[in-house]
């Protein structure tokens, strides 16, 4: 400082200076620039993790639902079996019936042995396709929650992800924010395995 109250600072003061008062510095804006990046990040990792939810939510639904379409598909056709067993019996008493009575109604017995023959094989391919179907509803359902556990853990992965984000700003360690970006690569990528149903 001059006698005349013209004052000089030095390169180093006017730095002290700013930093004393909490001034912005070249670190401070590297600090709001990775805070601005993560914080943007995280909103694109937090919004893509709510889709993947939303899909796995989704699927457990369906495949729940699937496995109730089994489930009546399977009753429907155990319905249709015991109604085979029921004109089976009835078939068998025609045949015994046939056996021990007199010839002049044995046809009788005859075409109702007959009838009953017929109608045990409409029964039986009734009971066998609300079989398959019930099978094909139960595979769906299993395909439905394959797919529901890989909506799920990607939606994990990305949870992660947001995790390691908020310790990348609190410690402002670069490598942790590195560790966010390969969790939030490995969220995606389950996520597409997911839809493609792999």
């Amino acid at each position: 400082m001059s006698g005349s109250g013209f004052h000089v600072h030095g390169p180093h003061d006017h730095e002290l200076e700013h930093a004393a008062q909490g001034g912005h510095g070249e670190h401070d804006e590297k600090d709001k620039s990775l805070t601005a990046q993560i914080a943007m990040i995280t909103a694109i990792i937090a919004t893509v993790g709510a889709i993947f939810a939303y899909m796995g939510g989704a699927t457990q639904a369906n495949a729940g639902l699937y496995k109730n379409n089994a489930a009546i598909k399977k009753t429907e056709a155990s319905n249709q079996w015991n109604f085979f067993q029921a004109k089976s019996t009835k078939q068998s008493l025609a045949e015994v019936s046939r056996d021990l009575s007199a010839e002049s109604v044995k046809d009788k017995y005859q075409a109702k042995i007959d009838r009953y023959e017929q109608e045990k094989n409409e029964i039986k391919v009734t009971a066998e396709k609300l079989e398959k179907e019930s099978n094909d509803w139960d595979k769906k359902s299993d395909e439905q929650m394959h797919q529901h556990h890989r909506w799920a853990q990607a939606t994990t992965v990305l949870q992660i992800s947001i995790a390691m984000a908020a310790i990348a700003l609190l410690t402002r360690k670069r490598w942790v924010e590195y560790v966010m970006f390969a969790a939030a690569a490995g969220g995606l990528a389950v996520g597409v395995l997911a839809m493609l149903h792999i």
